[in-house]
C-alpha cells in the first residue's frame, strides 16, 4: 500500500485496488501518455480519476502518471522510441488474457464491458494473432491490423466505436481456441 497525496488530499492505494477501479469501466482512447493496468493501455489522468474519485481538472497528466508508476504501472508515451516503452509492451503481452474481467456476475453496462487494446509503438512489429490471443472468444474491432476495441458481443463493440467517433476496418469474434488464432490446423 501506498500513500499518495493528490490535490490535497491523502488516498492509501495499491495496485490491486487500481486495477479493480479500472476493471469496471471503458478504457478512453489513449493520445499521448498511457499507463499499462491488466495488460490495456488507460489514459493516466482517467485511472487515477477512477482509483481516488477525484476530478480530472484537480490534477495532471504529469501528477497521475507518478503515482501510477509509483504503484508499478509501466508507462509510456505514443510513439515512443524503441526501448522506451519495453516494459509496457511486455505487461500488456503478459497480461489480460481468459482471467480477464469479463466474467463477473453482475449486469453492466456496453461501456462497462468493452475493452481497449492500443497498438504496438513503432518499431515493434507484432503478428495480428498475437494483437488477437488476449481477446480469444470475444468480439473486436480491427484497423491497420490494430485490435481498437474488445468486447464479448458485437453490439458493445460498435457502442464503444460510436461512442469515441472510432471507425473500425472490420468486426469480427475472434476464435475460441488458441490454435484457431495462430492458424494451426487441428489434428
Amino acid at each position: 500500500m501506498r500513500s499518495v497525496t493528490v490535490a490535497g488530499k491523502e488516498f492509501h492505494l495499491t495496485k490491486r485496488a487500481v486495477e479493480r477501479a479500472v476493471g469496471r469501466s471503458l478504457p478512453e482512447p489513449v493520445r499521448e501518455h498511457f499507463v499499462v493496468v491488466s495488460g490495456r493501455r488507460w489514459p493516466p489522468k482517467q485511472v487515477l480519476a477512477l482509483a481516488t474519485g477525484l476530478d480530472r481538472a484537480d490534477f495532471t497528466t504529469h501528477q497521475a502518471r507518478r503515482v501510477l508508476t509509483r504503484l508499478g504501472f509501466p508507462a509510456s508515451r505514443v510513439g515512443a522510441r524503441r526501448g522506451d516503452s519495453a516494459n509496457s509492451r511486455r505487461a500488456e503481452r503478459g497480461a489480460g488474457g481468459k482471467g480477464s474481467s469479463h466474467g463477473r456476475a453482475r449486469s453492466r453496462t456496453s461501456a462497462e464491458l468493452a475493452q481497449v487494446a492500443a497498438p504496438e509503438p513503432p518499431g515493434e512489429p507484432a503478428t495480428l494473432a498475437d494483437a488477437l490471443r488476449p481477446f480469444i472468444g470475444q468480439w473486436v474491432a480491427i484497423r491497420d491490423d490494430e485490435v481498437l476495441v474488445a468486447a464479448p458481443a458485437p453490439r458493445h463493440v460498435i457502442a464503444w466505436l460510436a461512442e469515441h467517433g472510432q471507425q473500425a476496418q472490420s468486426v469480427f469474434r475472434v476464435p475460441g481456441s488458441e490454435e484457431s488464432i495462430g492458424g494451426a490446423a487441428p489434428l
